[in-house]
């Protein structure tokens, strides 16, 4: 009987410690999940360690938490960005680098035997896509017209518009009207040519 537990035992440690990959961005900040039920345990224990976790506690630890404070951080760049009191006890490295990428585990410790939550992460760093600046290279060309027509009757026209293609380029033409002095009119045309980017 005894030999069935500890071959049950070892096959839950096994199930229990899988890991879960997380891409990370160099240069950027990356979190690792890993909560548990506060509602239903409080605030508790917690450590974030390098590697597997071990049968109790973290290897290589790289933060530690008892009662809700931090009681040790490897460095600054370390940080619990969640809320540890709601049970988010997520790590996120700042500023994340090539050095940075490997397996990480995080456990909780719920009272009681076997009970702790361990979660296994492997981080895999990848190179940040480079964001190229968008400079648009061109220049509105504008031509204007103006003509005076003679007409029987006074009119008062505030504008139309027309769109047309010249070239490779995308106009649009503006047609502005003026009562002068009866029977005259004003009008004057403005073309505005945009070119079209490939």
């Amino acid at each position: 009987m005894r030999g069935l537990c500890y071959f049950f035992l070892s096959i839950l440690t096994q199930v229990s410690s899988t890991f879960s990959q997380v891409i990370g961005l160099l240069g950027h900040n990356v979190t690792l999940p890993c909560s548990y039920d506060s509602q239903a345990y409080g605030v508790l224990s917690f450590c974030w360690g390098r590697g597997k976790l071990p049968s109790s506690k973290c290897s290589n630890t790289v933060l530690s938490s008892e009662g809700g404070a931090v009681q040790f951080r490897q460095s600054p760049r370390y940080q619990l960005l969640g809320r540890v009191t709601d049970g988010d006890v997520s790590l996120t490295i700042m500023n994340a680098q090539w050095a940075d990428a490997g397996a990480y585990g995080c456990r909780v410790e719920i009272p009681g035997w076997f009970n702790d939550r361990k979660v296994n992460k492997h981080l895999v760093m990848e190179e940040a896509a480079v964001e190229e600046p968008v400079t648009e290279d061109w220049t509105p060309t504008t031509d204007w017209m103006q003509e005076i027509l003679t007409t029987s009757t006074p009119e008062t026209c505030i504008g139309d518009f027309a769109a047309s293609t010249e070239g490779d380029d995308v106009c649009r033409r503006r047609h502005f009207s003026r009562l002068i002095s009866t029977p005259q009119l004003l009008r004057t045309f403005m073309n505005l040519c945009i070119p079209v980017p490939e």
